[in-house]
């Protein structure tokens, strides 16, 4: 098969897919696709879609492929999705997200340093929507847990690789001068946290009793 000929079945398989998928799962799905650079399918398909004018893109998430709407119609997708809240983030759970990101493998005492309160309770929230996960013990005392993030987390940003997140220099910068929070946040969430939730989460970090 062509480029011509696979555009329309890589376009259904993705389109069809409710997560990212990737060159393998192509190959796997497309017998047929023996050798066939699947860039150079995506790029075409993302040609045809800029010269139709149309709304969405294909783009690279998780180390996969995923349909999305273009960056200039946000503003509309924001207002379809106002006042839908169940499934965002709390400021302080992109706090802590930000600093497992920047940081992992690292512990829970270790998060709660950097932060100044404790994030047991958003640790346990994060874990349980697969953003992160535990990836091993430390050497330290009572070796503690230590905390990773996931391909979900990757998906749920839209980032292809924890590569693409500033670089470990920039990142070292922002905690020495203590500009982490809000500035990594941006990065992260583009608004995505509601004010509500921010203010429930931290009273619940602040109720917490202190990691061990």
């Amino acid at each position: 098969m062509d480029v011509s000929q696979l555009k329309p079945v890589v376009e259904a398989i993705i389109f069809a897919s409710d997560g990212p998928v990737t060159p393998r799962m192509l190959k796997n799905y497309i017998e047929e696709a023996n050798g066939v650079d699947f860039e150079q399918v995506i790029e075409a398909l993302n040609h045809d879609y800029h010269n139709s004018g149309r709304a969405i893109q294909i783009v690279k998430v998780a180390g996969g492929y995923q349909m999305t709407t273009r960056p200039e119609f946000a503003a509309w997708i924001k207002k379809m999705y106002m006042g839908r809240t169940s499934n965002r983030l709390s400021r302080a759970a992109l706090e802590t997200l930000a600093i497992i990101a920047f940081k992992q493998p690292i512990s829970k005492a270790e998060v709660a340093a950097i932060r100044g309160v404790n994030s047991d309770g958003v640790i346990k929230n994060l874990l349980e929507r697969r953003l992160i996960t535990i990836s091993g013990r430390g050497e330290g005392l009572g070796r503690p847990l230590l905390y990773s993030t996931t391909p979900e987390f990757l998906q749920y940003f839209g980032i292809n690789d924890i590569s693409d997140l500033p670089k470990p220099r920039e990142i070292e910068e922002l905690f020495g001068e203590g500009k982490y929070v809000d500035q990594i946040i941006e990065a992260l969430s583009s608004g995505d946290a509601s004010e509500d939730e921010s203010q429930e989460d931290s009273h619940q970090d602040a109720n917490q009793q202190s990691d061990a």
